[in-house]
């Protein structure tokens, strides 16, 4: 008489590889540590890429030799504004590394526009100043979004706002060819999360809904 073997316990699901824009995110964090590098690399805030000079010597090596004007002005530009972050929000990065915490799924990651009500929530920003950005950055070009970004993050990390670098990243790449999409997603993600008359912001649990269905950035050799 045979025994019955023990069924085996079910094996977990194969994580989901990295995103190109997370292992980006992840690298500059990592040139950061050396103050030198962190000096080049935000010495090109809000520039074009034809302005970043001391950066390729950093991410030319890094990014596809054949990429969208979009994609590698979206990536230069996401690396200064890491290198510019305020000492509060470097030291609050390299705590959430520690803890090596497993990400949210991608559709749960905030936007900006999440970040922005979340901004409101803590007091930080004025409501009509922020869903003033969003309409404004709804009418306008990737360049002169690009120029507005420097002054706003550094004000939402100031206060304490945690933005998704790898989701803004992304968003930016796509901005000019779904420019529409992207805003209108901004646009709900803060709506969902706002809460301007101080009620309890943790009420919504879907709050943000960034990036949903957003290839990856080398997907498409953009």
């Amino acid at each position: 008489m045979t025994t019955p073997s023990m069924p085996s316990a079910s094996a977990p699901p194969p994580a989901a590889p990295p995103r190109s824009s997370d292992a980006f995110v992840g690298y500059v964090l990592s040139l950061c540590e050396t103050k030198r590098v962190q000096s080049d690399l935000r010495s090109g805030l809000g520039q074009p890429v034809e302005r970043c000079n001391y950066l390729h010597r950093h991410l030319v090596r890094r990014l596809p030799e054949r990429q969208h004007r979009d994609a590698r002005r979206a990536h230069y530009a996401v690396a200064a504004l890491i290198a510019a972050r305020p000492r509060s929000a470097r030291t609050a990065d390299a705590e959430r590394g520690e803890s090596a915490e497993t990400p949210p799924a991608w559709y749960a990651r905030p936007n900006l526009g999440a970040s922005l009500a979340a901004a409101v929530n803590a007091q930080v920003i004025k409501p009509a100043s922020a869903e003033g950005d969003l309409h404004l950055f709804a009418r306008q070009s990737s360049d002169a979004l690009h120029t507005r970004l420097p002054a706003l993050t550094r004000h939402l990390l100031t206060g304490g706002i945690t933005i998704d670098w790898a989701v803004l990243l992304e968003d930016l790449t796509w901005w000019d060819r779904n420019r529409d999409r992207i805003a209108t997603r901004w646009l709900e993600s803060y709506f969902r999360t706002a809460n301007p008359e101080g009620g309890d912001p943790a009420a919504d649990t879907d709050a943000t809904t960034p990036a949903t269905g957003t290839p990856d950035l080398h997907e498409e050799n953009i």
